[in-house]
């Protein structure tokens, strides 16, 4: 980069940051939406945007694949993507045992 184009790693992290929380529709896998409709849980609009501040606050940390924590919920979300990946309630019958995650966010 010559010297007149120079951009701060602050403006690049800016301008992506941007960029994801203009066009970062929540999206479910069909594994998720799968368990979310066997365990009859259905998210009000203000858990869908408690949801999407947990992926904007994971992106801004640079985590691309996430544990976002919310009431009695967890969802596995990749980031970059904007897409939940897997859902469980607390009644789920695994270990409660996370893979695969480089952080996590409670909102």
């Amino acid at each position: 980069i010559s010297s007149g184009n120079q951009i701060s790693f602050q403006d690049v992290l800016k301008k992506r940051s941007n960029e994801y929380s203009q066009g970062s529709e929540i999206k479910f896998s069909k594994h998720a939406a799968s368990r979310l409709e066997t365990r009859k849980i259905e998210l009000s609009d203000n858990q869908v945007a408690r949801l999407q501040d947990g992926m904007q606050r994971a992106n801004e940390k640079g985590i691309k694949d996430s544990l976002v924590i919310m009431d009695k919920l967890a969802f596995i979300v990749n980031v970059p993507s904007a897409t939940v990946v897997t859902a469980m309630d607390q009644l789920d019958d695994s270990e409660n045992i996370f893979t695969n995650i480089d952080g996590a966010v409670i909102v």
